[in-house]
């Protein structure tokens, strides 16, 4: 099989030559071609069968110890001009980076079969969509970008009519941490990535093409790539309200977007519907509203927290079709994390006898992937073309003193700082230290695939006089009392926050003006069944002048440090907020 155009042809053919593999394959996405390609996972070990009476067609993957994560000091961006690449990213020059990678390239394929995988970002007819192909020597990659993109004929089909896509070559190479890297070239639509066989640095239509290419796509064309779950909010009324949120990773997007209501609220007829729980690409659409699809189609979720308190719609997902990376095993076989139950795992996710000793059961970092559809709360809204309009836009992190539980920006210039300045403490999704607070803009720190600064620029041009835009918010989860406890339950309680947002958007609900932006009183928020002490009261919905003084000033020097090309509205912005808190 080939494909009937030559520039795609070209292309494998100039990889086949540098890699020197001993087979080529190209994916169509079939059924059969999943269970071939499963059945030789399984031969080799590479894939582990779970109990099948209670996880059936599900599988366990462990990646080798120290391939465990994202490596965001071993990814660049390669741009002629570094000062596109901005001081958030890693830099080299595309001479540099080809060379270097192709110099890693050279005959790794060497005894392995070579993988060709055409795929869509997006419903399949969807003008907000875009395609790329990932040759990759890795079948674990094929399988899960089976269930993460529309993968196969359909994509390759499109990509002909095209003629345009987005070059992705992987290799898993030696899986020696000292040559691994991923680059990706922005100008050339090309991302390269060797040594790695982990999601987001293997899986190139993830983070690589949906966040680090897209974004430089979308400021050329005219939208945002953005690190947003999509949730639809239904009413009693049957109104829906579509909410894209920004959280760092392991902050609880997936369970934002699967979110299921209190009991009271379910009761009146409160519905919520998942369309996406990471990525986001938004474009005005022609009544001046933003509209959005999820250019996934499947979910990469973090596994351990995940339990039937905590998320119990991502839990039923997983019962059947599911692949598991780097998960504990019970006794009868069955995946196993921590906080998913009280039963005590027999392997490890290393595949040794469980001793706590040995640290977690699961790795902190451990896996699931799944196919969308297979969640209860799934919308068809999914695969709209149009995609959904937005309502609201939210920015969150994992703050545990300071910020309240919920403001809203005064306008859109206000929400595009609030989104600049986020802030979060580090979980395991990324190497190195954990639970250190680092400014994570618009949750796109690991991967905005150029400046910021000219990235804020970006999000300030569409205040057009003709815009109909997103209210803006930001929220904090995960504010702390002094004896070290969360103030705020979360889990499905947050509806009461996301009810208060709509509000907000209608023009119904109260709220408060404060010089960091407007806060609902205690009394605004529907807190029927929810017993706060009176610390919580005082601190998730008020201002701590002093601390917000320091962290204005915090903002201030941290804008600054994108030097002049940082725009004038975000500086007035932080100087209005700095005034205003005396």
């Amino acid at each position: 099989m080939t494909s009937r155009l030559p520039a795609l042809n070209d292309w494998v053919d100039q990889v086949a030559a540098l890699t020197r593999p001993a087979a080529i394959h190209w994916c169509d996405g079939s059924d059969e071609e999943n269970q071939a390609l499963v059945a030789r996972m399984q031969a080799d070990g590479t894939l582990l069968p779970l109990n099948a009476d209670t996880h059936p067609n599900c599988w366990l993957h462990r990646s080798h110890p120290e391939d465990v994560a994202r490596v965001e000091h071993l990814t660049f961006v390669c741009t002629e001009d570094r000062d596109d690449a901005g001081p958030n990213n890693h830099w080299m020059s595309p001479a540099d980076g080809h060379a270097q990678m192709d110099e890693l390239f050279e005959g790794c394929m060497e005894g392995r079969t070579m993988y060709v995988i055409p795929y869509c970002m997006g419903p399949i007819d969807s003008p907000l969509s875009r395609c790329g192909v990932e040759i990759t020597d890795s079948p674990y990659v094929v399988a899960n970008m089976r269930l993460m993109t529309r993968m196969g004929a359909l994509a390759l089909a499109r990509i002909e009519r095209e003629g345009s896509f987005v070059k992705g070559l992987h290799s898993t190479g030696e899986l020696d941490p000292k040559r691994r890297f991923i680059m990706h070239f922005p100008e050339e639509l090309t991302i390269k990535s060797y040594g790695s066989g982990y999601g987001g640095n293997a899986l190139l239509g993830k983070k690589c093409h949906a966040l680090r290419i897209a974004s430089w796509q979308a400021r050329e064309e005219g939208w945002l790539a953005e690190h947003m779950l999509i949730v639809g909010i239904e009413n009693p009324q049957g109104q829906t309200h579509y909410i894209a949120a920004a959280f760092p990773s392991a902050c609880g997007k997936t369970n934002l977007a699967m979110l299921i209501p209190p009991d009271a609220y379910r009761e009146a007829g409160w519905k919520v519907w998942t369309v996406g729980d990471d990525i986001c690409w938004m474009r005005p659409g022609p009544d001046g509203r933003l509209w959005a699809i999820n250019p996934e189609a499947g979910f990469f979720g973090v596994a351990p927290g995940t339990s039937e308190q905590s998320n119990p719609n991502a839990l039923a997902s997983l019962q059947s079709n599911a692949i598991f990376t780097n998960v504990a095993v019970t006794d009868d076989n069955q995946p196993w994390w921590e906080g998913l139950d009280k039963r005590t795992p027999a392997i490890d996710w290393q595949g040794r006898a469980f001793d706590p000793a040995n640290g977690p059961a699961a790795h902190p970092n451990a896996r699931f992937t799944v196919s969308a559809r297979q969640t209860p709360s799934w919308s068809e809204k999914a695969e709209d073309p149009q995609g959904v309009p937005i309502s609201a836009i939210v920015f969150g992190g994992r703050r545990a003193s300071l910020v309240p539980l919920v403001f809203e920006a005064r306008d859109w210039a206000h929400g595009v700082l609030i989104g600049a300045s986020m802030g979060s403490e580090t979980t395991a999704a990324a190497t190195g230290a954990v639970g250190v607070m680092r400014r994570d803009p618009m949750a796109m720190k690991p991967f905005c695939g150029y400046n910021f600064a000219d990235y804020f620029g970006h999000w300030l041009s569409f205040d057009g006089d003709e815009a109909k835009l997103p209210k803006i918010f930001h929220v904090n989860w995960f504010r702390k009392g002094d004896g070290g406890d969360f103030l705020w339950p979360g889990f499905g309680d947050n509806m009461r926050v996301l009810e208060w947002m709509i509000g907000r958007v209608k023009g119904e609900a109260e709220g408060v003006d404060t010089p960091i932006g407007i806060l609902p009183t205690p009394e605004a928020l529907n807190l029927d069944g929810v017993d706060l002490t009176g610390e919580a009261r005082e601190k998730l919905f008020g201002v701590d002048t002093d601390g917000w003084k320091a962290e204005a000033a915090s903002i201030g020097e941290y804008l600054s440090s994108y030097g002049e090309a940082m725009p004038d509205a975000l500086h007035a912005q932080q100087r209005r907020l700095a005034e205003a808190l005396g």
